[in-house]
């Protein structure tokens, strides 16, 4: 059913794309309802330069978080949970995170699909109920998946340059009755928020999509393909669209996205804001299959095909959706961003720094093979990922999911027996040139 993606394997260099196919889709899912979303909600409780400053911490977190794991995933052509098997995890550490990151993102996955089934029935006015649209907008996302990364680019292909538009026309129409200088001047209309919080959910906002950058970086050809991706789609992603949210939710007073769309663009550009939820949920579902597809192999021993999984976990999403997921958003993007960043520092820490399995990686890379011998079980990943927590929800200075990212690599680094830290080595390998050899010419 559909295609398979290498779930279980390393995607063979003749399969890897130019890096602008990848990086249209990186900043895809960033130009997205969900980012417009989050900018409403850092307008409707923050100024704009207290919005701007948060938006800038979690970039920085952020764009460090996807380039580390990025040029790891490229490198080893794994996916982010066939990768954190020798980076730190383990054969169980990397189950428990795929099943957790399942969750995390069929849970981002309801709240996308409730976003565009309200977008929908605002476009339809008197008509279906809302949950025959949740269905609807599900089984359409579920259905491109299914096909996998190439359907799923040429979806990015038609609706980033259509969102890009859209965005720069609800602006014009925002400053068309409203001067910049009072948009930018004007007080929050809801309970104001912290820099440190506002940052918090920045980070909540895409550090699941950080931190699982390999699923996307493996079809990259080179380290720095890497590096030009992430900064031209985490910057001009979380800027442009998180700074228009906050402008809009200004000049209209809400931080309710649809409410905003039908205000300030009208019916016809609500339909295409409305569609460019697919650029973003199709990862959402992406990303969940290839992890259902690893637990279940490292858990059962079972090999499960990735379309049956991308329509078990899309159908869950589904429901969640119908159910009223995007009600709790804000404490679902506050729990991701103390959560998830603790994985990132571990496998960054053990794939860079203590260095446990990259001797037995470069040995089988150009076999296109894996390592025979994973890490027995052992708790230090459970222990370290619940150190990063720790660190996010108690140290009361800076930022959480900082101190969670940071907290979950120290305590990695520490705990690791009779492999101190390789500081040189480390900082050496990351420049180390690794562009593919024989990239396929049909898609240049």
């Amino acid at each position: 059913m559909g295609r398979n993606d290498f779930p279980l394997a390393r995607v063979p260099e003749a399969e890897r794309y130019p890096w602008w196919s990848v990086a249209v889709q990186r900043f895809g899912e960033l130009s997205a309802l969900s980012q417009l979303l989050l900018g409403a909600t850092l307008g409707f409780h923050m100024t704009f330069w207290s919005a701007f400053w948060a938006l800038t911490l979690g970039v920085v977190l952020l764009e460090i978080t996807a380039v580390l794991t990025g040029v790891a995933g490229q490198r080893e052509g794994l996916s982010t949970y066939v990768l954190a098997r020798w980076a730190g995890l383990g054969r169980h550490g990397s189950s428990l995170f795929g099943l957790f990151t399942v969750v995390s993102l069929v849970g981002w996955f309801g709240v996308q699909n409730a976003i565009f089934a309200e977008g929908l029935a605002a476009l339809a006015g008197a008509g279906l109920p809302l949950w025959a649209y949740c269905i609807i907008t599900g089984a359409a996302v579920t259905l491109i998946v299914i096909y996998g990364f190439r359907s799923m680019a040429w979806t990015s292909y038609i609706t980033v340059p259509l969102f890009l538009a859209l965005s720069a026309w609800a602006i014009r129409n925002a400053l068309a009755r409203h001067e910049l200088a009072d948009l930018v001047a004007m007080p929050p209309k809801g309970e104001p928020m912290s820099v440190a919080a506002g940052a918090t959910l920045v980070a909540g906002g895409f550090i699941v999509g950080a931190v699982i950058t390999p699923d996307m970086t493996r079809y990259n050809r080179s380290a720095a393909d890497v590096v030009k991706q992430t900064l031209v789609g985490v910057t001009l992603g979380e800027y442009t669209i998180g700074l228009t949210g906050v402008l809009l939710a200004h000049a209209v007073q809400s931080a309710n996205v649809v409410h905003i769309v039908t205000t300030e663009v009208g019916v016809a550009g609500a339909a295409i804001l409305v569609t460019g939820t697919l650029k973003i949920n199709d990862w959402n579902l992406y990303s969940a299959s290839l992890g259902l597809v690893n637990t279940i192999h490292q858990t059962l021993g079972r090999h499960v095909g990735r379309g049956a999984m991308t329509l078990a976990a899309g159908a869950t999403g589904t429901a969640l959706s119908i159910a009223g997921i995007l009600e709790h958003l804000i404490g679902f993007l506050t729990l991701l961003g103390v959560a998830f960043p603790p994985v990132a520092g571990i496998m960054i820490a053990d794939y860079y720094v203590v260095r446990r399995h990259r001797a037995a990686l470069e040995r089988t890379r150009s076999a296109g093979s894996l390592p025979p011998q994973v890490e027995p079980p052992s708790l230090r990943p459970l222990l370290a990922w619940a150190g990063g927590v720790a660190a996010g929800y108690l140290v009361r200075v800076g930022i959480p999911a900082i101190n969670a990212l940071l907290g979950g690599f120290l305590a990695h680094v520490v705990l690791s027996p009779g492999r101190g830290p390789r500081w040189p080595r480390a900082l050496a390998g990351l420049g180390r040139p690794t562009r593919a050899r024989d990239a396929s010419p049909r898609r240049s």
